[in-house]
This record gives C-alpha cells, structure tokens and sequence, in this order.
C-alpha cells in the first residue's frame, strides 16, 4: 500500500502535492473563460447577430433543413433554442456569470461545467469567427478543467481533496501536445521560411495584427531573427519532453514555455490565447513552488467518482493521441473503432489538433475597403486593430480579441471569390447595419445614409524604416490590385 501510496506521489509532484496549482488552475480557468465571453459579447451582434455578418439563425436553420435531426448533435449549442439577439445576449451573460463563479472558487466543478456548455454554444454560434485554435482548447482544457476540479460548493484558498493523478497527467499531455505539435507542423509543412531559420525575420511584420512593439522587433539585426528562430524550435521540439520527466525538468518546461507565451504577448495580439497557455502551465508545477502553504480545515471537497473519471480519462487520453497522429500525418482512418468514436465525438471538441503558424507568410497584403454614395468621392472604412492608416500607432487589444479583424488579415490570402463571409459583411456596410458598423473604429457615413457603391483594393503592408518612422509614419504600402469589384445592392 505504502509503495502505491508513493508511486502516485511520485507521478502527481513533488510529495504528491499540486493542491496549490489546481486552485489557482481552476481560477485561472474561469479568468479566461470570462475574457473569451466578454469579448465576444462585445462583437456577437455584429458578428453573428440577427443584422449581424453571419447570422446564427440563418445558420441554424439552413442546417435543420440540410442534416435533419442530425443538426443538433453536428452543431451542439444552446441557441438551438432560440437564437435570436436576446438569446446571445443571455447565453454570453450566463458564461460571463458562469466564469465568475469559477475565478472565485465558487461551486467549481459545476461553474466550469456551465462555462464549458455556454463556450460550446458560442463556439458553435462563431462560425468562421470562432475558427481558431485557442477556441477549441479552451474547450478541450473546458473538460479537462471539470475533471480536475473539486466538486465542493463554498469557496477555498486551497481545497484539500488531492485531484485525480489521470487528469493530472492528461493537463500535462495537453500542454505537450499544444508546444511540441506547434513546433512539428513547421518542419513539416516544408515551409522554407521555418527551415532556412529565417521566418522570425517576417513574422512580426505579417502576423495578423501587429502592436507597436512589433515595429522594433522586425528591425532587429537577422543574426538576431534566427538566435530566436533557433530558441523558439528549442521551446516546441524539445522542451516538451521535459514534461514527463522528473519535477525539476517539469519546472523548466513550464518555465520555458511561459516566456515563450510572455514574448508572443509582448509583440502580437493573440487575444486570450497566451494567458490560457500560461494557465495550462500550472499543472506542471507542485505546492512546493508556492512554499507548501498550510491547508486549511474543514470538509474536503470530493472528487468524480472513479467509474465516471477513468473512461472518460481514457477516451479523451485515446482520442487526443488519435489527434497528435493525424497532426504526424498518419493515417488515422486505419485506427477502425477509434476513428469512428472521434468521428462521433468531434463536435464536442474533447480533444483538438494543434500546430501554429505551419507556414510563414513572408509578406503582408491588406484589404482596404472604400465607400461611395456617387461614385465619385471614395471613403474609407477603419478598422479598430487592423492596418489602415498609415501614419497610426499599431495598438495592444490586450486579452480582447478582435474577431473581425483577424478575420480581414485572412481574407486578404485567399481570392474575393472564396471569401464568402466577406461578401455578407460588405453587404451589411451597404445597408448600413448598426451592429456590424460597430465592430469598425468609426463609420465614414456616419450622419447620413449608407453608400451605394463598395470597392476593397489590395495593398501589401510593410514597416516603415529610419526618417519615415521618425516622421511618424508606421506603414508603407504598395497597391498591388483591385480585391473585389465595385459592389451595390441589387433586389434582395
């Protein structure tokens, strides 16, 4: 018993102890939950609204009419219900309301529960704007998060029920996954960028939506560029490793991952995606990193049961690893059984593929977006984050993560023909929708009815250098096209 007793010490942490760690994992959790909801709060009308971009129910009721019954099990969400506006606004209130309660200790295991379900939902609602990788791992660490958690009701400084070594180890296997898939992906998209050591030299200059900090970065010598090149294949191929070995290995690990994160926000708008890495960070750590405070008395909290936590630990362990292979390129087809299941299971994102930034774009084309009541006279449309102006100070959104705007830096790689979410967000600035107007930095036509004509042109973007940027200007730009046709309203 003794030897059992010290084996799962061993495995758990230093003494067995992450108590510490997984209060202060699950506050972090919530924390994040409630910057993902608030921000898109912000947007949601705009976005997905009923005179939104994209509107949910559109959506939802072209998928009843093309899946059937099937609809509701593809596209899991609450807005099933009623997905009108009032309904956005409830849902992202509840999960705002929801990850309170889970950053203050309160009832933790149900409040991440209920943060799970309503992210689902707005994952699902997002449509290509909820497309990108930190949305699916804040749903796959979601479950994790419900699994490591206490199922206590009251609020604690540290809860003294020891969590489950499975999912202690299944955090770990996620923060693996997300670091060391980042770094395959690179060297095998073939990307000549990655492998010739030179794609630091473009990437704060073509990131989807630099900062100001960015500007500096970009000017740094090359020999520079590819030290950190050379660093951040360090941090994703090999230090993961470190994450199954002994503590002191596992301290390294988290601590070389959290200043690879702190760099990415320093220099980059990633919205909520670094603090949730740094999150995930903390159950590499033990109660000895906080100086093994005291536990407090009282009732401990209580754990799942072991025969809800095993099988489902064991799936998500199977289906996560199902995941990892496909990112390897194998393929994943041959794995019968499992593949089905995955298949099964996949719209409840309880295990994701991961691997960012797979190529270097090495350079920068911009859509600029210009409006006309006659034809004669063009205006052009702003953008909050995004590039437009050339003399602005490119500016911190900080956890907000400005979802058109990222969407925008997309649309510009792929020709206008293919972007067809961009083809309804130009039709709301003709009809001129207040929802959609707001998620831009100001309307060109503010004060008077919507133009009658809409051009994009197509720029490529790039730092100023030397006496321009001592003249206040941050971008040059050459035109390189006509994006999309003059566009108008005609019928419906």
């Amino acid at each position: 018993m003794r030897r059992a007793e010290a084996r799962t010490a061993t495995l758990a942490g230093a003494d067995g102890h992450v108590l510490v760690p997984r209060a202060w994992f699950v506050r972090g959790l919530g924390l994040v939950y409630l910057l993902a909801f608030a921000s898109f709060w912000s947007q949601a009308e705009g976005l997905v609204g009923s005179r939104g971009i994209l509107p949910v129910a559109d959506t939802l009721q072209w998928a009843a009419e093309t899946l059937g019954p099937a609809a509701r099990w593809r596209l899991p969400t609450l807005l099933w219900l009623d997905a009108g506006d009032p309904a956005l606004h409830a849902l992202c209130a509840a999960g705002c309301a929801a990850a309170l309660a889970a950053a203050a200790g309160v009832a933790p295991a149900a409040a991440l529960s209920l943060c799970w379900i309503c992210y689902l939902s707005v994952y699902v609602a997002g449509q290509q704007f909820l497309s990108y990788q930190w949305d699916v791992l804040l749903l796959e660490a979601g479950v994790l998060g419900v699994l490591w958690a206490p199922r206590a009701w009251r609020p604690r400084r540290v809860w003294e029920q020891p969590p489950s070594t499975a999912v202690t180890w299944l955090l770990r296997w996620l923060i693996f996954r997300l670091m060391w898939s980042s770094g395959v992906v690179k060297l095998l998209s073939g990307d000549p960028a990655w492998r010739g050591l030179a794609a630091m030299e473009h990437h704060y200059q073509t990131q989807p939506i630099p900062v100001w900090t960015s500007w500096f970065a970009h000017h740094l010598p090359p020999a520079v560029h590819t030290a950190e090149t050379l660093v951040m294949f360090g941090v994703e191929l090999i230090l993961p490793f470190a994450v199954f070995g002994p503590r002191r290995l596992r301290l390294t690990a988290a601590a070389g991952f959290a200043l690879l994160q702190l760099g990415i926000a320093a220099t980059g708008n990633y919205g909520f995606f670094n603090l949730l890495t740094l999150v995930l960070c903390l159950p590499l750590l033990d109660d000895a990193v906080f100086g093994r405070p005291a536990v407090e008395g009282g009732r401990p909290g209580r754990r799942w049961p072991r025969s809800l936590l095993w099988p489902a630990a064991s799936v998500i362990f199977c289906l996560s690893g199902l995941q990892l292979a496909a990112t390897l390129g194998m393929d994943v087809r041959r794995a019968g059984p499992l593949y089905r299941l995955q298949q099964l299971l996949g719209p409840l994102h309880l295990s994701s593929s991961y691997g960012l930034f797979a190529t270097m774009t090495t350079t920068r084309p911009e859509i600029v977006l210009e409006g006309s009541r006659e034809g004669v006279e063009w205006r052009t449309y702003r953008f909050r984050y995004k590039p437009t102006d050339l003399d602005r100070r490119p500016s911190f959104a900080g956890p907000h993560m400005p979802r058109l705007d990222w969407q925008m830096w997309f649309a510009a790689l792929r020709p206008f023909e293919r972007a067809r979410w961009f083809h309804a967000f130009a039709r709301r600035l003709l009809e001129g929708s207040p929802p959609v107007l707001g998620l831009l930095a100001e309307d060109p036509f503010r004060g008077g009815p919507p133009p009658r004509y809409l051009r994009a042109h197509l720029y490529e973007y790039r730092f100023s250098r030397g006496e321009a940027r001592r003249r206040g200007v941050w971008w040059e730009r050459t035109l390189l096209r006509p994006y999309s046709p003059v566009l108008s309203l005609r019928g419906d």
